[in-house]
């Protein structure tokens, strides 16, 4: 079986090596990969370090359509993706999660009929504002299989009439943290490098555009962090985007304020290994990040959610994570009463780390 495999954001070139890495160590005779990176994430802190570091493959083809409009940038991954799929002619085009990368190559290859396999199928936040929430409804009705990685994603899905080749498969993400996190402990040494070592820090990650581009959003976040960082060290890798933001759309006093401050650690965007032993050893997380959500809930930490809703509702309901969106005074006082009270139920609701291997099994038979 000939797989095309589509990837262009930092989260989904992470989600792919799990794929990858079982068809390496279990179907190598069966399934052949090739890898098309549409460059939707183009800088190499936030895409090629990902390659090199997880033993991910090289791209047999990169697209490299770069930053534009929605419009632009999809339409130019359609118009890339076509010509690969009408040359490598696969047997089903593989796509990851929610992003401009997984809208044009649900478009192109359902198009062509060729089958469309969605992991992580199933996630709704209900907030069709969030260009996510579009692309992921689109791949959804447009795919032959849909594996999902929680049973309340194989239930929207069902909700959706969509009731023909869904799994309740678990996360292809827990299986890459349980897989790197003992090799991150061994390569990774950032909390050494950045001084963190016995130190008790909160990690945060902002990068959606409606907290970045949105001043009023964007400067309650900081207000808070400020706030955290009287009692605690706040340590904040930053996403490209946010990074160029900051000056413009932060209140100048608050920007002098954050960047002049000893406790709250600015960093650049860092590797995955880095940022798993990040999660690891924080004792808090703060993000407006699915994936690192998730994580945080993988290495049982506290979670503040800096969004208005969630698609991991399971985090939520058993008290691990809250839901504080860019409010202040909320996530102020949801980090004091994880400070006090912090949580103890992680249950298993992501699988038991062999989602990959699951998958392709099923694809295997089913394509």
């Amino acid at each position: 079986m000939k797989i095309v495999t589509v990837i262009g954001a930092r989260p989904q070139i992470i989600k792919a090596a799990a794929l990858s890495r079982a068809i390496r160590e279990h179907f190598a005779k069966e399934v052949q990969e090739v890898i098309v990176h549409t460059g939707q994430h183009y800088d190499d802190n936030m895409s090629q370090v990902f390659f090199d570091e997880l033993g991910i493959p090289q791209p047999d083809y990169n697209i490299g359509v770069g930053s534009g409009s929605h419009g632009v940038q999809t339409a130019k991954m359609m118009e890339g993706i076509e010509e690969i799929l009408l040359k490598e002619k696969p047997d089903a085009v593989v796509l990851y999660g929610d992003t401009n990368s997984t809208l044009a190559g649900a478009m192109a290859a359902s198009k062509a009929n060729i089958p469309v396999v969605h992991i992580e199928a199933g996630l709704r936040s209900f907030n069709k504002a969030m260009p996510e929430e579009i692309n992921r409804i689109c791949c959804d009705h447009c795919s032959t299989l849909l594996f999902s990685p929680t049973a309340t994603g194989y239930r929207n899905l069902i909700n959706e009439g969509i009731t023909k080749g869904i799994y309740h498969c678990g996360d292809v993400m827990y299986d890459n943290s349980k897989y790197f996190a003992n090799i991150a402990d061994k390569k990774s040494h950032i909390i050494d490098n950045e001084g963190l070592r016995g130190v008790d820090y909160v990690l945060c990650t902002i990068h959606r555009d409606n907290n970045t581009d949105q001043p009023k959003r964007l400067n309650a976040i900081f207000k808070a962090l400020l706030k955290i960082s009287e009692s605690k060290t706040v340590v904040l890798p930053l996403h490209p985007r946010t990074s160029k933001l900051l000056n413009t759309n932060l209140e100048k006093d608050l920007y002098n304020k954050i960047t002049n401050n000893s406790s709250i650690k600015i960093l650049p965007p860092v590797s995955f290994l880095d940022m798993i032993v990040l999660e690891r050893h924080a004792q808090m997380i703060a993000t407006d990040s699915g994936g690192v959500q998730k994580e945080a809930f993988f290495f049982q930490k506290p979670c503040l959610i800096l969004r208005s809703e969630t698609e991991w509702k399971e985090i939520v309901e058993c008290g691990s994570a809250v839901i504080t969106d860019a409010d202040e005074e909320r996530i102020v006082e949801s980090f004091n009463n994880f400070v006090e009270n912090p949580p103890h139920n992680y249950p298993e609701i992501f699988g038991d780390g062999n989602a990959a291997v699951f998958i392709i099994k099923e694809m295997l038979e089913n394509l």
